[in-house]
């Protein structure tokens, strides 16, 4: 398939390098106090909670900063952030994701109002402190509820997500999600696109892909080295042997443990949750074993959309998904043209480095 058609998207690399020990921001005069809410509900333990990792760069728009930091350096990019540090930043790709996680953590507290099985939200970026300020203000301001940190300056902040606990990773940078899912660690590419059309506001609707997303590359190997007919045999032999699991088993694990706690409430029907498999698989040919795979698990699935070959993107605009997982840029491109918030999970046989025109230069020392 193809990798690159079109240039709607852009994935950057790392929020920051290391800075020196010179401070020439010191000077800047804050004219505006930042507007702190009060009463906030109190965060769930790490270990109890489905933590949600994004960065800075997915969760609000700093595309300028980035063309700040490229064309004038870090000093300047410092400097630019404390001068503006009362301005927030507008939304970026995940923001919708992120409130509807929210809505989620509020339904769930009137069903539950001593339960820690919540969405928990990390800010996980390798920028500074200084750069923080404005990342805190710009919460506020949008009034999210985000109150774990995990800001390196300059580190990679990977080597954390084990420690918070972490069931999902975004970010806008490849080689950092290539690290996470490396760990074990559930992770996927975010990029900044042209359009993003507007999705639910009382229920967070997931769509994954199947092979290589929630399962293994097994059949997909299959299919690469031997053609669709000895793929179609393959799976017809194998229905009854479960795949295994792939990058983002664990994560529609955790969106079902919430799901069952709606249905506890008997609200199956009207459950803030709503999970979707959209996949390239065959229903009589190979959509059995998808399907006897995720039964294995425990695991369901509110809706399967098996399109034989077909493009995604209708399906997609008529789910109007939070958020949309696929191993294939392919997709991930045909997606975001029509508005879905698309991310790539680079795991298994077909994967490529996106091209050029979709990573446009990739350091990693650029602000994310």
């Amino acid at each position: 398939m193809s990798q690159n058609h079109g240039h709607t998207l852009t994935a950057r690399g790392p929020d920051l390098t290391s800075i020196s020990n010179r401070a020439p921001w010191e000077d800047a005069r804050m004219k505006l106090k930042p507007s702190t809410p009060t009463r906030k509900p109190k965060p769930p333990k790490p270990e109890n909670a489905i933590t949600i990792g994004v960065s800075a760069r997915v969760l609000f728009n700093m595309e300028k900063e980035q063309q700040i930091y490229e064309q004038q350096g870090l000093e300047d990019y410092i400097k630019y952030q404390v001068e503006h540090e009362t301005q927030p930043f507008s939304p970026g790709p995940a923001f919708s994701f992120v409130k509807a996680l929210e809505a989620v953590n509020t339904q769930l507290r009137e069903l539950y109002p001593d339960s820690e099985e919540l969405f928990d939200v990390v800010l996980m970026t390798n920028n500074h402190a200084y750069v923080g300020l404005r990342l805190i203000n710009t919460i506020n301001h949008h009034q999210l509820f985000i109150e774990r940190f995990c800001m390196t300056g300059g580190n990679s902040p990977i080597g954390y997500l084990k420690a918070y606990h972490t069931n999902l990773y975004l970010s806008s940078d490849p080689d950092k999600v290539r690290e996470a899912l490396e760990e074990g660690i559930a992770a996927a590419t975010m990029f900044t696109q042209e359009k993003i059309t507007e999705v639910s506001d009382t229920q967070l609707r997931v769509a994954f892909d199947g092979d290589a997303v929630l399962f293994s590359d097994e059949s997909e190997r299959i299919y690469k080295a031997h053609g669709l007919d000895k793929f179609f045999e393959h799976e017809k032999a194998h229905e009854n042997k479960p795949l295994d699991h792939g990058p983002l088993k664990g994560f529609l694990e955790a969106l079902g443990k919430l799901q069952k706690k709606f249905y506890g409430k008997g609200q199956r029907m009207d459950c803030p949750i709503r999970t979707y498999l959209v996949t390239a698989r065959s229903a009589a040919s190979s959509g059995t074993r998808a399907l006897k795979t995720l039964r294995s698990w425990g695991l369901e699935i509110d809706e399967a959309l098996f399109l034989a070959g077909a493009p995604k993107g209708p399906m997609l605009e008529k789910i109007r998904p939070h958020i949309f997982f696929d191993d294939q840029m392919f997709h991930v491109e045909g997606a975001a043209e029509i508005g879905t918030v698309a991310c790539h999970v680079p795991y298994g046989i077909s994967q490529a480095m996106p091209k050029k025109g979709i990573n446009d230069k990739e350091t990693s020392s650029a602000p994310k």
